[in-house]
């Protein structure tokens, strides 16, 4: 199935309600400029929370990935943060080399960021380049769009055909506009490995747990379809 994180939770009850829905992991924000950053009061406080949750309302399920959203943040000030709140991963969504996230001491997810204003046969050199190099050392990867002085969760939407031709040569994450709407129809084209979104299920800025639910509904749907149509090529005779 597809993988599915959403980021920049601000509440406990917004992250408990994607618990719930079913997400296969969470994204706290740690960019001290981004709008959704959280203090590590904050953060633990929201997490001792959904741990609690989890502990008593899904008893022998599996606690969803907590991932840390980091960018070009001193290292050790990093790994601390990873230590002080037991996450389980970061997302480096800056500048970040390899040497950088060989230093993490918990799995790395590498934001790799496309310049809707730059043409694509520019970037693409980099961009295989940086694929190959993360994917070889185990990171994963987040394809995302590239907006001057953000760092993700934009709401900008990734364009797909080039998304598609990423996809097909790697394991990725699909980030960028996604939303309930428009999710089921990404999973159907592009096949990402995983998806990832943040303001696509928010409403008025918050996270809204009814667009968080049909969020992940619209993933499952295409899955179960495309499950489907896997299994009818599989008895067709010819």
């Amino acid at each position: 199935m597809t993988h599915i994180k959403l980021c920049g939770f601000g509440s406990a009850e917004a992250a408990i309600a994607a618990v719930d829905a079913g997400v296969d992991a969470i994204g706290l924000v740690f960019v001290p400029a981004a709008r959704r950053c959280l203090s590590l009061e904050a953060a633990e406080e929201l997490l001792g929370a959904v741990r609690a949750h989890v502990a008593r309302e899904h008893a022998g399920h599996a606690m969803p990935e907590i991932v840390g959203l980091f960018a070009d943040q001193p290292e050790d000030e990093v790994n601390r943060t990873v230590e002080r709140l037991g996450l389980d991963a970061v997302q480096l969504c800056g500048a970040e080399g390899m040497a950088y996230a060989r230093a993490m001491r918990v799995p790395v997810s590498k934001v790799i960021a496309i310049d809707p204003e730059v043409p694509i046969g520019a970037q693409m050199p980099k961009i295989m380049v940086l694929q190959q190099r993360h994917t070889l050392a185990g990171h994963r990867i987040v394809i995302d769009t590239k907006v001057a002085g953000e760092y993700g969760g934009t709401g900008q939407r990734l364009d797909w055909s080039l998304a598609d031709e990423l996809a097909r040569s790697f394991e990725m994450s699909l980030a960028g506009g996604l939303t309930p709407e428009n999710v089921g129809e990404a999973v159907r084209r592009v096949k990402p490995w995983g998806v990832d979104a943040s303001s696509g299920v928010e409403t008025d800025g918050e996270k809204d747990p009814e667009r968080v639910r049909a969020f992940v509904e619209a993933v499952r749907e295409a899955d179960r379809a495309g499950a489907k149509r896997r299994g009818w090529r599989r008895l067709m005779p010819w």
